[in-house]
């Protein structure tokens, strides 16, 4: 049972986990949790890519949401994709917080007026190095981030076009949206805060076997 005040938090999974992130790491409930999770807090995993959303009465109980990766195109037209732009527009009119990564930074852009599509320089894959925009570094001064900053990607899309009224908020030479926040409530990375060179190695190894990269990529 929850205790009274707990602060509670959706993780909305876009992509079937591999058996070794389940196996080594708990699934990425486990892993953003451990990146983002606080002690008394309550998270739960809802798995988007299979029509699994939060019911709206339930929504006002969150205090916040993150959207992970997917092997999937944000500028899709699939079911899921079509009902997860509506259910962040929900959101954003109800001022939730929400997070997005990767394939979640190019949803939630999508969701907001964005433009995404396949990224004009090609797959970005491993270390990339972002620089964060002035206002950035001041807004996240407590925490210390260096105004350049080493984030692991893994991506083949990107954000075109950031929402109307958004700010971008770092760039890299391989991309020019690689964070936006809109507002107070939502903030798009297009990097990978929550992986680790392990991670990313076994991602890799799923990619090559789907033939969605190439040896050379890798």
């Amino acid at each position: 049972m929850e205790k009274a005040g707990t602060r509670k938090f959706a993780v909305l999974l876009c992509a079937d986990e591999s058996e070794h992130v389940k196996q080594a790491y708990g699934g990425y409930l486990k892993v953003f949790m451990g990146l983002l999770g606080e002690e008394d807090e309550t998270w739960r995993v809802y798995r988007a890519m299979h029509g699994e959303l939060p019911c709206m009465a339930d929504v006002h109980t969150y205090d916040g949401f993150v959207i992970t990766g997917s092997c999937s195109d944000a500028h899709g037209d699939d079911r899921w994709i079509n009902d997860l732009v509506s259910f962040l527009r929900a959101l954003d009119s109800m001022k939730k917080k929400v997070l997005g990564v990767c394939f979640g930074h190019q949803i939630l852009s999508r969701a907001l007026g964005g433009k995404t599509g396949r990224a004009m320089k090609g797959w970005d894959i491993g270390v990339t190095c972002i620089r964060l925009s002035p206002s950035a570094i001041k807004l996240l001064s407590s925490l210390h981030i260096p105004s350049h900053l080493p984030i692991i990607e893994c991506h083949r899309d990107e954000v075109w076009q950031p929402p109307p009224h958004a700010e971008v908020m770092a760039c890299s030479e391989k991309t020019g949206v690689e964070m936006f926040r809109y507002g107070d409530h939502m903030m798009g990375i297009q990097g990978h805060p929550e992986y680790n060179k392990d991670i990313l190695r076994h991602l890799l190894d799923r990619l090559l076997q789907r033939n969605l990269i190439q040896q050379r990529q890798a």
